[in-house]
């Protein structure tokens, strides 16, 4: 049985006895703590997506080796809807002593360019953590489709207008602004279809319905190596581990395209840094083990564990190049 069944399992085997713990911690009045009893009590960890997706295993996987090593129970707390800002918008609002944190993904950064009135500031509101992993996404076609690199699929969209189209998991989605910045970095244009959920999308890649899209390594590369799918680059700004002849868009004449699905931690603002500082040494730590890095390694996923100010870097790069993004491709939800 493989990581991500063993960890689903274990969470939802774990459920009541969590809900039970949080009920407690929701009753435990706010006390000062500096960073040397932290944690004093069991720390809540908000996901805002549900339970069973990347997000939920990853941030339980740390939770667990987290109780582990500090002795105190990380419990997680799935908190879902309206994009996920119902869960970021929980932790904003939160008392800031360490004991309510957030599992954030790219989501977190792009969210403010696509909704109004989110009630919270990603920059403002929140004292990043740590980005704790990274992972490549592929920009794949069927193989039908006459291209085997970046600039040939180019060059195929502008030859044949009207004949480029690529499925994603969702109108606002990371796919989809993922296609949106290659479109209009590359000046082609693509009909974008959106699916609800990206294992859809890769259905019809393979049958034909669709000719391309953006897949993450761990749910497409079994296809890629089976001929089913064609990858033409991935979407870092360095090659994959797991594929390292693949070429990278930034490599394909695009340098400045660098994209990851990233899993992070955060705090509401105010947050001591001494707590803050413990919180992201503890989860470099618990990423770079070799436990868990082999873990991450099979999902096509890499170690980061950054400073809190490494992460602060990434989410203000993020925040406004996702609204150039998403006012470029004029991309609205509902």
């Amino acid at each position: 049985m493989n990581a991500r069944h063993t960890l689903a399992q274990a969470g939802a085997a774990s459920s009541r006895l969590a809900a039970l713990a949080l009920a407690a911690l929701i009753a435990t009045p706010v006390q000062a703590q500096d960073a040397g009893d932290y944690p004093a009590r069991p720390v809540r960890v908000v996901v805002a997506q549900a339970p069973g997706g990347g997000t939920d295993i990853q941030a339980r996987m740390f939770s667990t080796k987290l109780s582990e090593n500090l002795g105190r129970q990380f419990l997680v707390d799935n908190r879902t809807g309206a994009g996920n800002t119902i869960g970021f918008s929980f932790v904003a609002k939160s008392a800031p002593d360490g004991y309510t944190l957030l599992a954030v993904t790219p989501s977190f950064t792009f969210s403010p360019a696509l909704y109004k009135n989110l009630g919270y500031d990603p920059v403002k509101d929140f004292a990043p953590i740590s980005n704790v992993t990274q992972a490549p996404y592929l920009l794949l076609v069927n193989p039908s489709l006459p291209v085997k690199s970046v600039k040939e699929w180019i060059a195929y969209a502008k030859a044949n207008p009207g004949k480029m189209n690529a499925g994603v998991g969702g109108a606002g989605s990371f796919t989809h602004l993922a296609m949106a910045w290659l479109a209009d970095s590359a000046k082609v244009e693509v009909a974008i279809i959106p699916y609800k959920g990206t294992g859809p999308v890769l259905i019809d890649l393979m049958a034909g319905q669709v000719n391309s899209t953006f897949g993450n390594v761990l749910s497409t590369l079994p296809h890629v190596k089976s001929g089913k799918m064609r990858a033409l680059a991935t979407s870092m700004n360095k090659r994959s581990a797991v594929l390292p002849d693949l070429p990278t868009i930034a490599e394909s004449g695009f340098p400045d395209y660098n994209l990851n699905t990233w899993h992070g931690w955060a705090a509401p603002a105010g947050t001591p840094s001494g707590i803050i500082t413990k919180m992201s040494v503890e989860l470099a730590r618990v990423v770079k083990s070799p436990q868990i890095a082999e873990q991450l390694a099979a999902d096509g996923g890499e170690p980061v564990g950054s400073t809190p100010e490494e992460f602060r870097q990434l989410i203000a790069a993020e925040v406004p190049r996702w609204r150039r993004v998403v006012a470029n491709a004029k991309i609205t939800v509902e």
